[in-house]
């Protein structure tokens, strides 16, 4: 009896792990490094996070989950409340449209798929800041951040890949 209930609570944080992988992405992602202009060229952590688990889990990536990591995203870092949560749920929903394409090829592949899902985020969160700030600001750290993205993908790939592998067979 104390088994199953041990093993019953090993699977349901094995189906948390995605979720709380991104949550900790998030917070990893605002922790200040007192870099001059650090915060608009980092990489996104959590958007490559929502990318691999939306391509290869989507089951353990719900997009409620999406929303909520993108709104929890927004209220830390002072920006526009729906921002992330509405670029977050974007790159779901194309991940999720694209899987069957993505499924059993190579990472070169789904790099290409995440260099393309990148860029078109940036211009996105790049246009609505021109927005709400009313005027014109200057795309390079948009541009910066894509470049740290695509460049930081492979590392981060390779550590959900991990992650996945102990998680439990499913979808």
């Amino acid at each position: 009896m104390r088994t199953a209930v041990w093993q019953s609570l090993d699977i349901a944080a094995r189906k948390f792990t995605p979720f709380l992988v991104a949550l900790a992405l998030v917070i990893v992602n605002l922790v200040p490094l007192h870099l001059p202009g650090y915060a608009t060229i980092s990489p996104d952590l959590v958007l490559m996070a929502v990318y691999y688990w939306a391509l290869h889990r989507p089951s353990l990536m719900p997009a409620i989950a999406v929303f909520i990591l993108g709104l929890f995203q927004d209220f830390l870092s002072g920006g526009p409340i729906g921002l992330s949560a509405g670029s977050l749920i974007l790159v779901f929903a194309v991940a999720v449209s694209q899987a069957r394409f993505f499924y059993g090829k190579s990472f070169l592949v789904v790099w290409w798929g995440f260099m393309m899902v990148s860029v078109g985020v940036g211009i996105i969160q790049w246009s609505v800041a021109c927005i709400f700030l009313g005027r014109l600001i200057s795309p390079d750290p948009a541009l910066f951040e894509c470049a740290m993205n695509i460049a930081a993908y492979p590392i981060l790939g390779w550590l959900f890949f991990q992650i996945h592998r102990t998680l439990p067979a499913g979808d």
